[in-house]
């Protein structure tokens, strides 16, 4: 969906659309979701945080403005805080690898142990990345977000996600061996994808 189409949307689900803010959830959903569960302990947690985001979102939207901020950042930027809060009173934060390993048991014994290699590689990775570049990575990679949306969830400059994404990938290259031309490697949910790299 183009960010005219999101922005149409929010204008009607703002005058009390709700087939409209039913299109908002479809198009966001997974993504929140994607993300969320990268962060918190289990699927359910990520489950209720998704909700909560949404009702926080349906509660403030009135009261949105975009400002020059795409709304999928604001939305993101909820999932955040949303994610903050909880890790401040639960304290289940996992690693992001970690969080996506939990349906491995599906796959052959060989494939799971692949996998598992795969995944302890680039937890390893990541784990080397300053926190901000992780977040940048989770962002852009994992729940699709454009640099703009990036930027506007981190409350950051584009430039600097520019910046902090340029910097992650080439720390993630030199620990996972990838030459410089080549496309970076990353997990989305259980499996692994080829992501290319976007600047």
């Amino acid at each position: 969906m183009d960010e005219e189409t999101v922005d149409r949307l929010v204008i009607e689900a703002k005058g009390g659309n709700t087939a409209a803010f039913a299109g908002i959830f479809d198009e966001y959903a997974a993504p929140i979701y994607r993300f969320i569960a990268s962060r918190v302990k289990s699927p359910s947690d990520a489950e209720d945080l998704t909700q909560l985001v949404f009702v926080k979102a349906l509660e403030a939207l009135p009261r949105y403005e975009a400002r020059g901020i795409p709304f999928g950042g604001w939305l993101f930027r909820l999932a955040r805080n949303a994610i903050i809060d909880q890790v401040r009173t639960r304290r289940d934060h996992l690693p992001l690898v970690t969080a996506m390993t939990r349906e491995t048991e599906e796959a052959s014994p060989e494939a799971a142990a692949a996998l598992r290699d795969d995944l302890d590689r680039v937890a390893d990775a990541l784990a080397n990345l300053t926190d901000d570049q992780r977040e940048v990575i989770e962002l852009r990679f994992f729940a699709g977000l454009s640099v703009d949306e990036a930027a506007a969830a981190m409350g950051r400059q584009a430039g600097t996600i520019r910046g902090l994404q340029f910097r992650a990938i080439a720390s993630l290259r030199r620990s996972l061996g990838i030459e410089s031309g080549a496309s970076a490697t990353a997990p989305a949910s259980s499996q692994t994808v080829t992501v290319e790299v976007r600047m």
